[in-house]
């Protein structure tokens, strides 16, 4: 039996992902990797695949695909440890949009780096966030991030362009959500034994750094660090949601007078007026939630990353 279970969402990236197939097995084939190759069919079956590539005994399992692919994977993962079936790595392959997570835990952008990455088999120790209320009020794993609020509401919007591929989807998304969604909704959140009640413009729980491509919601966020980096930012003009949107890009937020930032291994977030539009990993949680419940659960799953030699997690630059 081959040992890499490869999982691909032929729709991701609209279409991309069914057309690098050829390369990807090529490139696999030229480091001598024994794969078996499947296409998901329909949502969440990428989440059903992994579990069951885990009880077949394929180590590691391969997302081909975008941030919502590996999130999928991710949790069919843990479902499979959790039944007993034992621990498996998460591999990642990036043609999709954003590929956030990916850029979170060290695996490169570039699809001929990334079967290098396969190849060598570093593996690093990640934790999991796991978020309850909404569409899942039995909970979902995410590996990168929860966005709720106005970056949930930029994900619905670039999710929406046919037109338009990658970071340029989610700039243009946010300029049409400025007009779309600047009522923030009223809050409290709960975390570290404090309650902060305040109109929420958006409010991001992160375990890893980037958001849409290329918004930097916590830069200095490490996947294995067992907490959650959170990223407030209570209600503004609109004008002043142009002003705040360099900084978003440069990671330089948390400079701003409207925005909060901290860390903790949980968070509770509920809507007192108004409703909760959020996702994870680019996923939809909620188009209008009332509560949601998140906590970080340290070191839970291995991925396929770049080498130990490296200190720390890299740059940006570095997984471009």
């Amino acid at each position: 039996m081959a040992a890499y279970k490869i999982i691909v969402n032929p729709v991701a990236n609209r279409g991309g992902a069914e057309q690098a197939i050829p390369q990807i097995e090529a490139l696999l084939g030229e480091y001598g990797l024994d794969c078996d190759l499947v296409r998901t069919e329909h949502p969440w079956h990428a989440a059903d695949l992994a579990q069951e590539a885990v009880v077949e005994g394929y180590d590691p399992v391969v997302a081909v695909g975008g941030d919502g692919t590996a999130n999928e994977v991710l949790n069919g993962l843990i479902r499979a440890r959790q039944a007993g079936a034992g621990p498996c790595a998460l591999g990642v392959l990036c043609v999709g949009r954003g590929n956030d997570f990916a850029h979170g835990v060290g695996i490169p952008a570039n699809l001929e780096a990334g079967c290098q990455v396969l190849a060598q088999g570093h593996r690093r120790t990640i934790d999991v966030g796991r978020v309850a209320g909404g569409l899942y009020p039995e909970g979902r794993y995410f590996g990168n991030g929860v966005g709720i609020g106005f970056d949930a509401v930029v994900g619905f919007e670039s999710a929406a362009m046919t037109w338009l591929h990658g970071f340029p989807s989610y700039l243009l998304a946010v300029l049409k959500t400025v007009f779309l969604y600047y009522k923030a909704p009223v809050t409290t959140i709960e975390y570290n034994g404090q309650t902060i009640s305040q109109p929420s413009l958006l409010i991001s729980v992160m375990n890893g750094r980037r958001m849409g491509g290329g918004f930097l919601m916590a830069p200095e966020g490490q996947p294995d660090d067992g907490l959650l980096d959170l990223c407030i930012a209570h209600e503004v003009s609109r004008a002043r949601i142009f002003g705040l949107i360099p900084h978003f890009l440069q990671g330089t937020q948390a400079t701003q007078e409207p925005i909060r930032t901290g860390r903790t291994p949980n968070v509770v977030v509920t809507a007192v007026e108004g409703v909760l539009p959020a996702h994870a990993d680019g996923e939809t949680l909620c188009l209008d939630g009332r509560r949601l419940e998140l906590e970080i659960l340290p070191r839970q799953i291995e991925v396929v990353s770049t080498g130990p030699d490296r200190r720390g997690w890299p740059s940006q630059e570095e997984v471009r």
